[in-house]
C-alpha cells in the first residue's frame, strides 16, 4: 500500500490562533483519522480531522474531533505554562521530524480541549528515549468545546524548531488523539504504529508531510 502523505497549505499572512474560524483554514486539506494505533477502526464518535497550514514564520494545526462521551480533562487548567502529563487525559498531538535523515529526533506538540498545551523535544537513541522537557517552542494554543464536538488548535514559530521549510519540502511525522479513560480509553493514530500495546513514539511509522 502506498504511504500516505499529508499536505501543509501555505498562507500569505499570519492570524491569531484564537480565531478558530479564520477563513485561512479553508485552504487546508483535511486529514481524516479513523484508526487506533493498532490499525483497528475506531468508533465513529472518536474520529477527527487534522488541518495543517504554514506561513513564512509559523506552522499551524487544527483538530476537529467528534466528542460523544464525557470529557477527560483538568478541572482547573493552567494555560500560562506547559502541562506535563497532558497525554494522560483527552488530547490531540502532532509529532514533527523536520529532517528526514534524523527521524528519531522530533518535536511533540499537544493541545487539550481546555486549551492546555505541551511542547517537547524527543530523541531516540537505540532503545532509549530522551525527552527535553525544558524545550520552549513559544507555541500558542486555542480550543472550543461544542455540542458533540471539540476543536483544538496550535501555532508554532519555525524559529524555535531550527528549521524553516521551503515550498515542496517534506518533513516526517504522525498525528494522534487520546480519548476516554480506563479499559475503553482510545489511542487514535493517523499512521498506525502497530505496537503490541498503545505507543506513539515509533518514528518508523512516521509518514510524509509536504509543504505546498
Amino acid at each position: 500500500m502506498k504511504e500516505a502523505r499529508a499536505a501543509v497549505s501555505h498562507i500569505e499572512a499570519n492570524f491569531p490562533i484564537s480565531d478558530l474560524a479564520d477563513i485561512a483554514w479553508q485552504q487546508a486539506e483535511p486529514i481524516r483519522v479513523t484508526t487506533y494505533w493498532s490499525g483497528e477502526t475506531a468508533p465513529l464518535g472518536r474520529h477527527f480531522d487534522a488541518r495543517l497550514l504554514w506561513s513564512d514564520t509559523h506552522i499551524y494545526a487544527r483538530f476537529d474531533a467528534e466528542q460523544r462521551e464525557e470529557l477527560i480533562v483538568n478541572s482547573a487548567p493552567d494555560l500560562t505554562q506547559k502541562t506535563d502529563g497532558l497525554w494522560e487525559r483527552d488530547v490531540c498531538e502532532i509529532f514533527l521530524a523536520p529532517h528526514r535523515a534524523r527521524r528519531t529526533r522530533y518535536f511533540e506538540f499537544e493541545v487539550a480541549p481546555t486549551g492546555e498545551w505541551l511542547d517537547l523535544l524527543i530523541e531516540i537513541v537505540g532503545d532509549v528515549r530522551r525527552t527535553d522537557r525544558e524545550f520552549t517552542s513559544q507555541m500558542e494554543s486555542a480550543a472550543k468545546i461544542g455540542d458533540g464536538n471539540v476543536t483544538m488548535a496550535m501555532k508554532v514559530p519555525f524559529s524555535t524548531l531550527c528549521a524553516k521549510p521551503k515550498l515542496g519540502d517534506v518533513w516526517l511525522g504522525n498525528i494522534f488523539r487520546c480519548i476516554g479513560s480506563g479499559a475503553t480509553r482510545g489511542y487514535l493514530s493517523w499512521q498506525p504504529t502497530h505496537t503490541e500495546k498503545p505507543a506513539f513514539h515509533v518514528p518508523g511509522a512516521f509518514s510524509e508531510i509536504e509543504f505546498r
